[in-house]
Parts: structure tokens; sequence; C-alpha cells
């Protein structure tokens, strides 16, 4: 049986790296595409939002009509997307030499839409997939997606230090291959039947549940704590400590990724009991946040960064385990619904963080508070904005005890 699944298992793993090639490879080039063409920070900026709010579209969609679509088939087409997009992403110097920018939106929205496919797919296909320990095989899933930041990371890092900046085009070309292998592993693979709802009044119907919509604000604050300090740590090293790039980018996504990783991978091996997981793992970023944010040592506010990445690690598929055992026939709908959510949160997050950051470096008293502090307008916004950061995991504390407390309750009665 377990030969039988090993071709799909392999399938559904390195898809989850390309996701990781779709969130973590743009920021990374984000200061070349600066350089090279002059794309200011506003548009820069604009296709992370463009990237979420694709794969947030993408989750709607599925969460009301996934009974419009072939399933399989979807799941077969999403590589292929993902390949497009990246090629079409590292020819739009080539394709649209007047406007690079116009060239980078098309790709971002066809590899973001692979992306939330993925997202939506990928989490029901394992879950279909017999297995001694479902909720290990879903956490081990999600630390594949760790590890390819990890990889991503150190790799894209490496090779513009090695290449230069000028040849991002052939990294963005050979990170592609990464789908196209995901795309041949599928071509030669059953999918297993998923539940969908029969119409659309079923997912309306659904949604009058109001434990829905409590897993749903669960992942949507695991998904703000995680993608925060993800998509800051690099900036917030090199800002507040003076960490060159670089050295922010492994020190501060590598370090970050690896942490999440670890969490997820020790889970799959030894873990149990997701809502204990989730609680603890909220306590323990809250701390890591306020030392990351507070410290005035370059050293300690490193370690809260990397930290953290261990603490959130299962905040966001211990949130998909949550529902999954309250909503055991919601299919394809529930992990809809919870990633529309983890994609809120994982947008509305560093939004928030980058609005408060740039508000507090042009106010002044903040910036009389900087000075009497020793510190500039730049470090003392980025300190205030990862405070504000803090936020989630600290609100996401009573949620995740209200299901330890349902759990404990059922446990006893078993």
């Amino acid at each position: 049986m377990k030969n039988q699944y090993a071709r799909l298992r392999a399938a559904c793993y390195s898809s989850n790296i390309s996701m990781s090639v779709v969130g973590n490879l743009p920021p990374i080039l984000f200061l070349t595409f600066r350089n090279l063409y002059g794309i200011s920070f506003s548009l820069l900026g604009m296709l992370v939002l463009i990237n979420f709010f694709t794969q947030l579209i993408i989750d709607l969609i599925f969460s009301f009509f996934s009974h419009k679509f072939n399933i399989p088939l979807t799941v077969k087409i999403m590589p292929v997307l993902a390949v497009v997009g990246l090629v079409l992403y590292a020819l739009a110097p080539v394709l649209f030499p007047a406007s690079v920018y116009l060239g980078l939106v098309i790709g971002t929205v066809i590899f973001s839409a692979a992306s939330g496919l993925a997202e939506v797919l990928i989490s029901p296909v394992i879950a279909a997939i017999p297995a001694d320990d479902p909720d290990r095989e879903m956490s081990k899933l999600h630390s594949i997606y760790a590890w390819g930041v990890v990889i991503v990371a150190i790799f894209a890092t490496v090779f513009l230090l090695i290449f230069k900046s000028e040849s991002w085009q052939y990294l963005t070309l050979i990170t592609a291959l990464i789908p196209l292998t995901s795309a041949i592993l599928f071509a030669g693979t059953k999918i297993p039947e998923m539940q969908t709802p029969e119409k659309t009044s079923g997912a309306v119907n659904f949604l009058k549940n109001k434990t829905v919509w409590l897993c749903m604000l669960a992942i949507f604050l695991g998904g703000a704590a995680e993608c925060t300090m993800a998509q800051w740590a690099s900036g917030y090293l090199e800002a507040s400590f003076g960490i060159n790039k670089a050295l922010g980018d492994i020190c501060g996504v590598a370090m970050f990724g690896a942490a999440l990783g670890v969490g997820r991978s020790l889970y799959s091996k030894i873990g149990k009991h997701a809502s204990r997981a989730l609680l603890l793992g909220a306590i323990g970023a809250s701390v890591c946040y306020l030392l990351a944010a507070l410290s005035p040592f370059a050293i300690i506010g490193l370690i809260g960064c990397a930290f953290t990445g261990f603490c959130v690690s299962m905040l966001w598929p211990g949130s998909l385990i949550i529902a999954a055992d309250r909503f055991p026939t919601g299919g394809v709908l529930i992990y809809a619904l919870m990633a529309s959510g983890g994609d809120l949160g994982a947008s509305f997050g560093p939004q928030l963080v980058g609005i408060i950051t740039d508000f507090a470096i042009e106010n002044v008293q903040i910036l009389e508070l900087a000075a009497r502090l020793g510190l500039s307008g730049e470090q003392i916004g980025m300190k205030i904005g990862l405070l504000i950061g803090s936020l989630f995991p600290i609100f996401a504390i009573p949620v995740y005890a209200y299901f330890r407390k349902k759990d404990k309750l059922k446990e006893k009665t078993q």
C-alpha cells in the first residue's frame, strides 16, 4: 500500500517545495529588480500583495465552487502553471523590454495561482492517502515546505553572490525545474477521490457553523505570526543591527526556515495532540517576538527571529489538523476555507507591520524618542513594527487554549 502511493507522495512533497520557491524567491530578487530596472519599493511591495491576493482568490473559488472542478485533473495541471509562471517571470525583460514590471506581474499571477491550487489541494491529497498516523503525515508535508525555504534562501543567495544579480533569470529558470519535476511525477499517478460539496449552497451552509470560523481564526493568526517574521526577519536584522543583506538572508530567512522545518519534522516523528502544540507554540512565539523586538543585542535579536520559526512551526499545519479532526467529511472545502484564512493572515500581518513601521519613521514624537534612546528612525520603526507583529501569537493564545480545553474533555470521555 505504501509503495502504491510513494510516487504521489513525492509529487506532493515537490509541490510544497515549489510553493516555497514562489513565496520566497521573489523577495530575495527585489533589490536586484530595483537596481537593474528602477522599479520602486511600492511596486515591488505590490508584487507581494498580488501573490497573496491571487492565492486568496483561488482559495475562495474552491471554497464555493470546488464541485465544478475536475479535482484530479486540476492537481496535475497545477505544477504546469507554476512552470509557465516562473518561465514568464524569468523572461520578463525579453518579452516586455519596455515594461519589465508588467512581465513580472503576469508571471506572479500565474505562479501564484499554481501556489494557491497547491495550498488548497495538496493537503487533502495527503489526507486521502491511507496512513497509520494522518496527523504526522500532514506535519511531514508542511515540514517539506519549511526545508524548501531553507534551500531556496541559501541557494539563491549563494548563486547571486557567485554569478551576480544580472544572472537572476538563470536562477529563476533553475528553480522552475522543481515544479517541472512535480508535473512529471503527477503525470504517472492516480489521484485519490476527495469529497466536495454537491452544490454551492452546501458550502454556504457549512459557513454557518461557528467552529468553522474559529478554525479559520486559528489559522489566520497562525499564518500572520509565521509569515510576518518570515518576511521581515532579514530586513529587521539588516536595519536594526547592521547585518549585511547576504548574511541577513541566510541568518534571517534560512535560519527561520530551518527552525520551522525542525519543529514540523519533530512533530511528524514524535508529535501528538495538535492543540497542545498550537498553544505552546503561540506562547513561545510571543516570547520570541518580544525578545527580537526589544533586545539591544544583535545575537539576542537573531536568536529571537530564528527560534520564532520553531515556535510557529505547527501553527499552520496544526490548525489544519484541528479543522480536519472536527470536520472529517469536509474534504476539499474545509482545506480551501482554511487556506483562505491562512493566506489572509499571511498577507495582512506583514503588510500591517510595514504600515506601522512607515508611520513610526515619519512620526516626530517617535523620532524624538529614538534620538533619546540612541536609535535611528528606521531602527525604532522596525522595532515598533515587530512589536505589533507580536500581537498575532499573543491573540492566538486564548483561541488555541479553547481548542486544547475541548480536546482535553474529549480525551477524558474516551
